[in-house]
Parts: C-alpha cells; sequence; structure tokens
C-alpha cells in the first residue's frame, strides 16, 4: 500500500491543518481563539491557522496579555470597521461571513482537514439585512448539501453524551409543522453514518424523544409521536438501524437510560441542548454532520459583555480544537485506508 494518499498527495503521517474561524470581532471569539491555538499541544498536533482580521486580533491579544501562538498562522481577513470589544457593529457582518466562506472555500480545496468556529452574533448579520440562521444552515447552503445535521457532545459524570436535532433554529411555534418522517429519516441515516464513519463507532443506537410532554400520552398530549415520529422510527429500524424511542424528553435523560445510548435525536432545540449544557460544565462542543469535511463549534454565544475583560472561558473552544483534530486525524487515516 502506498503511503501517500491517491486524493491528496499527503501522507498520513503529516500534520493536520485546522482553520479556526475567529467569529464576532467584538465578542469573546478572537480571545478564545488565541487561547485555544495556544493551547497544551494543540501546535504539536495540528498546523493552526487562524482566519481573521491580523491588526485585530493582535490588538486583542496586547489588551489581554495574552501570548500570541508560537505556531499558528494568519490568513487575514480585514475588518470593515473598527472592532470595540462588546459594542456590535452591523458593518463587520460581511467580515464575519467573508472568514466563513474562506474557511470553507480552503477546506473544500483541500487546505485544511477542519474547521473550528467561534461564536458569531447573528443579530449582526441580520441587522445588515443578510438572511442567516447559524452556521449549521450557512455551511450546508455553501457546501450545497441538501441535509446536515447538528450535534452537540461532551463528557459528563456519567460518561460521554451525544444530541443531536431534528430541527435547528426555529422558533417554537414552528416546530410541528417541521417535523416530518422524510426528515426525521433523513437525520438519523446522517446521524448514524457519522457515528460510524467520523466517532468510529461500529454499531451505533440512538433514542429519539417525543415533541411532547410523556411523547404525547398515546394521541392525548399531541399526534406527532403516532403520526410523524413513530412511523419515522419503524422506517429506520426497517433499513437496519438500531433506533428506539420516541419516548419522553425526561425520561431519556435520565443517566441509566441514556447512558444505553450513543445518541439522542431530540426534536428541537431547547429540549436537548440545555441538558447537554448543563451536563459537560461548559466543554460541550457543536459538530455539524453530513458536510462533507469536520466542522466543530462552541456550545455558547458571542458573551458580548464578557468580551476584552480577560473572564472569558475558553474550554469549549479548546474542546472544540481537540475533537475536531480526532475527527481530522480518522478520516485522513479512512482515506489512506481506502
Amino acid at each position: 500500500m502506498s503511503s501517500i494518499d491517491s486524493t491528496t498527495g499527503r501522507k498520513p503521517t503529516a500534520a493536520l491543518r485546522i482553520a479556526i474561524t475567529t467569529g464576532e470581532p467584538a465578542g469573546i471569539g478572537p480571545e478564545i481563539s488565541l487561547a485555544a491555538a495556544s493551547g497544551a499541544g494543540a501546535d504539536r498536533e495540528a498546523q493552526i491557522t487562524l482566519i481573521g482580521d491580523s491588526l485585530m486580533l493582535a490588538e486583542r491579544a496586547r489588551l489581554l496579555g495574552t501570548a500570541w501562538p508560537p505556531s499558528a498562522a494568519i490568513e487575514h481577513v480585514p475588518l470593515r470597521a473598527a472592532a470595540i470589544p462588546g459594542r456590535r457593529d452591523s458593518r463587520n457582518a460581511h467580515y464575519v461571513l467573508a472568514t466563513l466562506d474562506r474557511a470553507i472555500s480552503g477546506t473544500l480545496a483541500d487546505e485544511y482537514d477542519a474547521i473550528v468556529t467561534a461564536p458569531v452574533q447573528k443579530s449582526v448579520i441580520n441587522d445588515a439585512r443578510i438572511p442567516f440562521t447559524g452556521h449549521t444552515e450557512y455551511f450546508a447552503q455553501r457546501t450545497e448539501t441538501p441535509c446536515v445535521v447538528m450535534m452537540l457532545a461532551g463528557d459528563t459524570p456519567h460518561g460521554p453524551l451525544r444530541v443531536a436535532l431534528a430541527t435547528t433554529h426555529l422558533p417554537l411555534a414552528a416546530v410541528s409543522a417541521a417535523l416530518t418522517t422524510d426528515g426525521i429519516v433523513a437525520v438519523l441515516k446522517i446521524l448514524i453514518g457519522d457515528l460510524k464513519s467520523r466517532f468510529g463507532i461500529d454499531a451505533p443506537s440512538v433514542v429519539v424523544t417525543g415533541l411532547n410532554p410523556h411523547a404525547g400520552e398515546g394521541g392525548h398530549l399531541g399526534r406527532e409521536e403516532i403520526e410523524v415520529i413513530a412511523p419515522a422510527i419503524s422506517r429506520a429500524r426497517a433499513e437496519g438501524l438500531r433506533v428506539e424511542g420516541p419516548l419522553p424528553a425526561d425520561t431519556v435523560f435520565v443517566p441509566s437510560v441514556v447512558q444505553r445510548y450513543d445518541a439522542v435525536l431530540a426534536m428541537f432545540h431547547d429540549q436537548g441542548l440545555p441538558v447537554l449544557k448543563y451536563a459537560t460544565f461548559g466543554h460541550g462542543v457543536n459538530v455539524t454532520l453530513g458536510l462533507p469535511f469536520v466542522r466543530t463549534s462552541v456550545d455558547h454565544g458571542t458573551a458580548l459583555d464578557l468580551a476584552g475583560s480577560g473572564r472569558a472561558d475558553p474550554s469549549s473552544m479548546q474542546a472544540a480544537l481537540q475533537l475536531a483534530i480526532e475527527l481530522a486525524r480518522r478520516a485522513v487515516h479512512q482515506r489512506h485506508a481506502a
């Protein structure tokens, strides 16, 4: 077997190349990106490229007295307006999207093996009259991926916890209409496929929550479980996928129950993510499944009130970087083995 990957021309032992987009410039994204790139062992495991305004990043490092990551490269994307910590400015909306576009195009062109994204301020982008609901949807659009899955993962005192979502950034009133049997089946296929290929789990098992309290109580508290969710589970199982449910969400997240499964599929954002964020103590990682490359992110927002104060906790960003390295390494080895 050749020691060179025929699709990329790279040795499987070559250093991984990770792009970090530094997020909303008025938020904590720049400082937690610098902290993650400077973290113990990060420079030994990967060649890290920070994508953002180089002068802004240097200024933020000076403001906080942060050591500059010794081996990190900078891909300079210029700000559209001066970035003042804590002060939103919609003139920088295009700058934020330009950093994402550079990371996406670079990864598709095999310049990077994975992308780690610092948080962006959706309201800044929307105030610039640019439709934007989140990183997950933006990456899907830019890569022309018809279906992606948002999953958060982290370690808890009871073991690893992974929570994927059947719907993402929607008003609660719109969730029921957005749930379809076909859609849930598609999400389950992507979720289980990526648990196998990206996380190395041979035969993943997934538990699916209901939408309504008590999983609809036999139709007395809603019929989505009977008419939409249960048929999706039946179809997935008929295709050989290890799926159970729908179970009430407050039953699923009991430690003795959730430990039996490799992942939970929750029906909407605030059904699954508060539990994970509480249980992982700020170390959760957001992973977009179904993309043609690895993308991870933090489990929190821009924290404008903490920007520039030195009090931002980089733990989630550091965890996102470490998971990106792990997933990218597995992907490179799989390409080489093929």
